[in-house]
């Protein structure tokens, strides 16, 4: 078995590397539109396309929230899908990661909700010192008290 790269909990191995990068290339039109929408980091919160983790490579994750973001389209809900899904899902969950997964045809048809409610999301699973209305603070960075 090959050495995961990366560091504890995220670490990955060279197939999840090798399936994100080929991933990040393909034209999949929903995720294609999602990114260009996390691009202009809603609410501060930055996101990762394809991000390798373990021996997956998840659609997007929002890192400091620990979520992934899994856009299923209609092969999702054929064979054996759902239940691999599950097992992802359930393995993601053991690494600290929650698991948003939204129809692809909800990112095309109805974009502006699908965004309020993955920002809603990290939200409520982001740190509690996070500043509000912005990123989180670089080290040795210190706010004001307003």
């Amino acid at each position: 078995m090959a050495t995961p790269r990366g560091g504890g909990v995220l670490a990955a191995s060279p197939a999840a590397f090798k399936l994100a990068k080929r991933e990040r290339r393909s034209g999949n039109l929903p995720e294609v539109v999602l990114w260009r929408e996390f691009r202009k980091g809603p609410r501060g919160f930055k996101f990762r396309r394809q991000h390798p983790i373990g021996d997956f490579s998840l659609d997007f994750a929002c890192l400091e929230a620990r979520l992934a973001i899994e856009i299923d389209g209609e092969a999702h809900s054929r064979g054996d899908r759902p239940e691999r899904d599950q097992h992802r899902d359930q393995t993601l969950a053991r690494l600290g990661f929650s698991t948003l997964r939204i129809p692809a045809r909800d990112v095309l048809t109805h974009l502006d909700a699908v965004i309020r409610m993955i920002v809603a999301k990290c939200d409520a699973r982001s740190p509690l010192h996070r500043p509000a209305g912005g990123p989180p603070p670089r080290i040795g960075e210190v706010f004001a008290a307003e």
